[in-house]
């Protein structure tokens, strides 16, 4: 079933395989094996891939909800190992994980023998429900329905241009692509800027800081990365300065593993530390 849920999702062979890190022959004869067994055909074949007909829709959605399951038991047994010791997979931001949580992590594993965090970044939100990761440490305005967790304290942005440039210089703005066009400030340039006034744009604000240092444009950026470099200057009274809570959250069948709950804890104690660095003091 797995295989056909991988074939439609990704619509094709090839793309099956790479998810489920097969050969594409292997994804072929389980999906073969699937329709012999059972006497019918599941996906058209076409010219363009593999296209899930509409009357099969709902036995896709069937073997979804059995994925579903089968994960929930394999987070319920990961999650059942002797508390502070084995593996635990934290995802946070590439901002975080290029500045605060290195420390973190590096002193609670050496407060706690035994344990190995994992360190994942990625702006893009992971599915937990898939076991990308046990934590998200995560600045979000508030969580998503299937993510139970504790504030941390709150990651706050400045604007900031180049050094080089004189403070009254004309600039242009440096816009915000991929999952940070979600982000409040994204909002506010959608609001309060034309298209005219936007050159360029980046999904990370660790390359958006690089672009800023280069002389590239004006661009919103966290504290935490602005404050202490001299390349850049903050400029004030440009925009409202605003905040955005930051989360340190599991999935919902995790929530009360003892082993995540108490990692989760000192995850959300050492940031609340950090709060000044955080807010860019």
């Amino acid at each position: 079933m797995k295989y056909l849920l991988a074939v439609a999702d990704g619509g094709s062979v090839s793309r099956a395989g790479r998810r489920l890190q097969v050969n594409h022959a292997t994804v072929l004869r389980r999906v073969s094996l699937f329709e012999e067994r059972f006497g019918l055909s599941v996906f058209d074949r076409t010219p363009q891939g593999y296209r899930l007909p509409k009357e099969n829709e709902p036995l896709i959605d069937a073997i979804r909800e059995v994925d579903h399951a089968v994960r929930t038991v394999e987070r319920l047994i990961e999650g059942g190992k002797a508390p502070l010791s084995g593996k635990v997979r934290i995802t946070s931001t590439d901002t975080l994980c290029h500045s605060i949580l290195p420390v973190i992590v590096s002193e609670m594993q050496a407060e706690s023998e035994g344990l190995t965090l994992e360190l994942i970044s990625t702006n893009a939100h992971l599915d937990m429900t898939r076991l990308d990761a046990d934590i998200t440490v995560r600045p979000a305005a508030e969580l998503p329905d299937h993510l139970l967790g504790e504030r941390a304290g709150e990651l706050e942005f400045g604007i900031y241009q180049s050094a080089l440039r004189a403070p009254t210089e004309e600039a242009f703005w440096l816009g915000l692509s991929g999952p940070l066009s979600r982000t409040l400030a994204a909002r506010w340039m959608a609001s309060n800027l034309t298209d005219a006034q936007i050159r360029g744009s980046a999904d990370s604000f660790l390359t958006l800081r690089e672009m800023v240092a280069a002389g590239g444009g004006i661009s919103f950026l966290p504290k935490v990365l602005g404050v202490g470099d001299q390349r850049l200057r903050e400029c004030q009274g440009m925009a409202p300065s605003f905040s955005v809570p930051l989360w340190v959250a599991s999935h919902a069948d995790l929530h009360r593993v003892p082993r995540i709950t108490q990692v989760s804890r000192l995850l959300v104690a050492k940031l609340l530390e950090h709060s000044a660095a955080l807010s860019g003091n």
